[in-house]
């Protein structure tokens, strides 16, 4: 393979990732993931033979059926948080109840496996909130003389005590609660 062929290669293969980074990024990636993969033994043990040494166990339940129908829906869930992320928050909470409902259904939910990875995937599916990206904030540049320092000096606003702090915003607050430009002349009220 020539040089300019890989390069081109490790362009297209760069472009599919960032690609599905993006789409990974736009959907509860993680909550559909375990969802999907929480369906996986619930649905696989009620009809798989176990073989321990010489001894060959067979878990066919009367309640194969439900452990079916309750992983087939797992997977679908997770899917759907993967295809259709705007209704995430119904996928995730079906999820879960379909997990709690596997404990009892379907050999304690994949012996537990199934159950704790649906349980933690509809959660993740329940939390999950799209980033908007946010704008940058401008912030307005001061005009000179309207507060803060000029020459080295505070400046203090009309009416503050000598002594006065600059406050929040090119306020100044004699710290005292007697000052005229704060409104309180003294009182001071428990808030």
């Amino acid at each position: 393979m020539s040089a300019e062929a890989q390069v081109g290669l490790g362009s297209k293969l760069g472009r599919m990732r960032r690609g599905f980074r993006g789409w990974r990024g736009r959907r509860p990636f993680w909550g559909g993931l375990l969802t999907l993969l929480g369906g996986i033994p619930i649905m696989y043990f009620p009809y798989a033979n176990l073989t321990l040494g010489t001894l060959t166990i067979r878990m066919a339940t009367t309640a194969g059926a439900g452990s079916l129908i309750i992983g087939v829906l797992l997977v679908v869930l997770g899917l759907t948080m993967w295809f259709q992320p705007q209704s995430r928050v119904f996928a995730g909470v079906a999820a879960i109840l379909l997990a709690l409902v596997s404990l009892v259904v379907s050999n304690f939910g994949g012996f537990v496996m199934g159950f704790m990875l649906a349980l933690v995937g509809g959660a993740l599916g329940v939390s999950w909130v799209h980033e908007k990206p946010q704008k940058p904030v401008r912030r307005r540049a001061k005009a000179p003389g309207t507060g803060g320092f000029a020459g080295g000096v505070p400046q203090t606003a009309a009416g503050a005590a000598p002594g006065a702090a600059p406050g929040a915003g090119g306020t100044t607050d004699d710290l005292s609660g007697t000052s005229p430009s704060n409104g309180t002349n003294g009182r001071h009220r428990a808030d």
